[in-house]
């Protein structure tokens, strides 16, 4: 396994902020690391890294125990945390060179030019950095992480600040480095997370609540299926809500609703009878599934 979390704890004078969390990534894994505001990411990532001893509990990083050998562990970790700190008086092409001497690369030239490359930073590679805008501070951040061409890249909000372009190269770039090596991110973006993510872990007040592959997280958590459905005209809400084995209805715009039902048949069959008894037309109907960040605010209440 690339990570491996046992029983991981960590305590701040009598407040939990990790509670005794477990879990495992392996090579080839993109996993997005979910949860609210002090939830307990930040810190899990930072006791992944090193800049954090646990309390209690086993972390390893490509076999490594953290605790027994940071150093080894950091070799094989690339980090961007979620403050970026940079040094803002150098410029861009002297820090990366300055990071690929920190962790003695042979090939610095080579190796520099390839990660200014890759993340987009050809034409600001001679400015300063405390220049840059927060996107591109924000490559800089991800290109010192991955220079040393570490087994493991932990990703603390990485995609903030970036305009939509951006925002898919960098996605690209994430995606194309997780096929051979192993990412963890966490993010609030959750159109991010379908977007790049095989699994999903979701923890709140320092608990994982949820652990499974991202196409299959909705399935295991979310009893009900949903339907979309737009009317030519006002319909009945009420009678729209007694429909059988309708759970809830929700109003998304004038004449469309959100049908949440736990059928085991066709619902839209049903729908397409109310629909008659209304003297309405359908002017489009289609299944739809619960979005993410619905999931989320249910697991993290």
């Amino acid at each position: 396994m690339s990570i491996k979390i046992k029983d991981l704890t960590k305590i701040y004078g009598s407040q939990k902020a990790v509670d005794n969390i477990s879990f495992e990534i392996k090579k080839g894994e993109i996993v997005g690391f979910l949860g609210p505001n002090g939830a307990g990411k930040s810190t899990t990532m930072k006791i992944l890294t090193c800049y954090l001893p646990q309390t209690s509990g086993v972390v390893e990083v490509c076999g490594i125990n953290t605790i027994e050998n940071p150093l080894a562990v950091k070799s094989k970790v690339g980090y961007l945390p979620e403050s970026n700190p940079l040094y803002y008086e150098m410029y861009v092409k002297e820090y990366l060179t300055f990071m690929a001497s920190i962790h003695k690369i042979k090939n610095k030239k080579e190796k520099v030019e390839e990660m200014i490359k890759a993340v987009g930073l050809t034409r600001e590679q001679n400015k300063k950095i405390g220049t840059l805008s927060k996107g591109y501070k924000q490559r800089v951040g991800l290109a010192q992480a991955m220079i040393h061409d570490p087994e493991v890249l932990v990703l603390d909000e990485p995609t903030s600040g970036l305009d939509p372009n951006q925002l898919v190269e960098i996605r690209s770039l994430i995606k194309e480095f997780g096929k051979e090596k192993t990412v963890l991110l966490s993010t609030h973006i959750m159109q991010e997370v379908e977007a790049i993510c095989d699994r999903i872990i979701i923890i709140n007040q320092g608990k994982i609540v949820a652990d499974n592959k991202t196409s299959e997280i909705a399935n295991n958590i979310v009893q009900m299926d949903f339907v979309s459905v737009e009317f030519s005209g006002a319909i009945n809400f009420d009678k729209l809500s007694k429909i059988k084995d309708v759970v809830e209805v929700k109003i998304v715009k004038e004449n469309t609703y959100l049908i949440a039902h736990n059928s085991k048949e066709d619902i839209r069959l049903l729908v397409s009878k109310f629909a008659q008894s209304e003297d309405v037309l359908i002017l489009e109907m289609q299944r739809e599934k619960e979005k993410l960040e619905e999931i989320f605010k249910k697991l993290t209440k």
